[in-house]
Order: structure tokens, then sequence, then C-alpha cells
């Protein structure tokens, strides 16, 4: 019996949507990393980009626990030398909540050009709102 390897052009890719409106931020974003990633499929390949598109609607209503609302930080270098910028996530889900989802799924994927490759397949909103229509995305429950 041997292996089965996931060929890039043989990849059928589905669109996802997936409501955030009351989940936590990080279980959230290990969902749609692992949908994005492919491993919830049985054709997954660790070396081949087998996920789907996610299209994540009301980024705006997701939930932090804890204190973490006033204690963590967005964190960001500028390249400059004391470039070193810090934003209170209160402030960073006031102005760009689509920022915070999408960073928090960033730092699930892998840190190489496929993972950079799997990021470009995520679509975050603030509200319910979404030009997708034509792809026929299916909800998906988390």
């Amino acid at each position: 019996m041997k292996s089965f390897i996931a060929k890039p052009n043989e990849i059928e890719r589905k669109w996802y949507i997936i409501d955030a409106e009351g989940k936590t931020l990080g279980r959230l974003a290990s969902e749609v990393a692992k949908i994005l990633r492919g491993k919830h499929k049985p054709t997954y390949t660790p070396h081949v980009d087998t996920g789907d598109f996610v299209i994540v609607l009301n980024a705006e209503k997701v939930v932090l626990t804890g204190r973490k609302l006033d204690q963590k930080m967005y964190r960001y270098h500028t390249g400059h030398p004391g470039g070193l910028r810090e934003i209170p996530y209160k402030k960073l889900m006031k102005e760009d909540p689509e920022k915070a989802v999408f960073a928090a799924v960033r730092g699930m994927l892998p840190k190489n050009s496929l993972g950079r490759k799997m990021l470009k397949k995520l679509r975050v909103y603030r509200g319910t709102e979404h030009n997708h229509q034509a792809q026929k995305p299916e909800v998906y429950e988390i």
C-alpha cells in the first residue's frame, strides 16, 4: 500500500464562511488555520497547499477572555532603529478588528512561502456583508 500525496493541480478548493460573533479569538484562529492548511481533508499533504478559502464575518464581535483586552499588546517593528510599536488590543479592536483576526491566524500558519500562500486565501470582514457570493460559500460551524 502506498502513501497518498496530493498534487497541486488535483486539489479542489471550497469557500467557507465563518461567523466570528461571540467566538474566542484564539479558538477561532486555530480553526481557520486548520481549514487554510487543509488539515480537515483526508487528502492533506504537509508540503502542498491543500486548504480551502475562508471568509470570516463579524470580526469586531470576536471575544478576548480574561483581562487580555486591557493587557495584551499588538507589536510590530517599522524596520528603523527604535521602531518597535505597541498598540493595546482594546484600541486595535475598536479601530481595525480585521487586523487582529488576521494576525492571530497568521501566527498559527507555517512561517515560510507555503504559509504566505495559505494566508492569501483568508478574507476578513467587519460586518456581515461580503462580495464573494459568486463563489457559493458554505457556512462552516465551529
